[in-house]
């Protein structure tokens, strides 16, 4: 690391609840020269509240390259930046990971201030196994996306984690049942705030649930993992260029295609292309 860079901070900040800051995270955001937010309208009501005047500058998912450019060079010219989100971790479901790439390729030090998490809130209240999980994120907003997604995962052992939004849940969940079949799940919405609630029985419950009351906040969606191991009997009958036609056949792209029968088989999609185009 050069002794002569500033050092860019990843500062967890409160899903809700502001009580939730920790003492070093406020100071290190009283301490450094600039903070990065991804909105700074809704920052600057968090930095009123533990009454810290720093300068900000907007860093977000429409301007990550760019602006990650200017705050490396400024990393460089010796200045100390923290990265905030709006809430919890940068850089889950959240602009940052650009940045921190790029500082660590020109040999700035990183370092976290760790925080509030929405997906480990919600695993840890969700009553489903927490030993092994894995997060996905928010799924794609296009229904035909969204199935082809959740039928690449749909024999995962452990917990799946999700994000999604008021408007899209109800739909979101009945693809989810259509895909992995019914499974034990847990919605948590508006966690750590007033209005916390955390819906749990069945994907067809949950439904249930919001065809009677109206989807409303943020939610984290927790979904029991698989208990059916993936049948892959017959693909080693099956040529390269059949396994992944039978990928097509069924509505997936080329590329889909091959990353699913890469998957069947254990290999990598970059042998898969060069098993084809020998």
């Amino acid at each position: 690391m050069n002794q002569n860079y500033g050092t860019l901070y990843l500062v967890g900040t409160p899903i809700g609840n502001l009580e939730d800051i920790t003492y070093r995270a406020v100071r290190i955001l009283s301490e450094v020269d600039l903070i990065a937010a991804e909105d700074t309208r809704h920052s600057i009501k968090l930095l009123n509240h533990l009454k810290i005047s720093k300068p900000m500058i907007s860093y977000h998912d429409n301007n990550r390259i760019s602006r990650a450019k200017e705050l490396v060079n400024k990393l460089k010219e010796g200045l100390n930046i923290a990265l905030i989100s709006d809430a919890g971790m940068p850089s889950i479901s959240d602009p940052g990971e650009e940045l921190v790439s790029m500082a660590i390729s020109q040999g700035i030090e990183v370092t976290a201030v760790p925080g509030p998490s929405a997906s480990l809130t919600a695993l840890i209240l969700s009553g489903l196994p927490s030993g092994r999980f894995v997060f996905e994120g928010f799924l794609p907003q296009k229904h035909s996306d969204r199935v082809k997604f959740l039928e690449a995962i749909k024999y995962e052992e452990r917990t799946v984690i999700f994000y999604e939004g008021p408007h899209r849940v109800k739909n979101m969940l009945a693809d989810v049942r259509k895909v992995f079949g019914e499974r034990r799940v847990s919605v948590l919405r508006e966690l750590t705030k007033v209005h916390e609630e955390a819906i749990r029985g069945t994907i067809s419950e949950v439904i249930a649930h919001f065809e009677t009351n109206e989807p409303r906040g943020e939610f984290v969606i927790v979904v029991e993992g698989s208990k059916k191991k993936e049948n892959t009997s017959g693909y080693s009958d099956l040529t390269i260029e059949e396994h992944v036609r039978r990928y097509i056949e069924q509505g997936y792209g080329r590329m889909d295609a091959m990353k699913l029968a890469a998957k069947d088989r254990g290999i990598s999609k970059r042998d898969i292309y060069g098993l084809l185009n020998k």
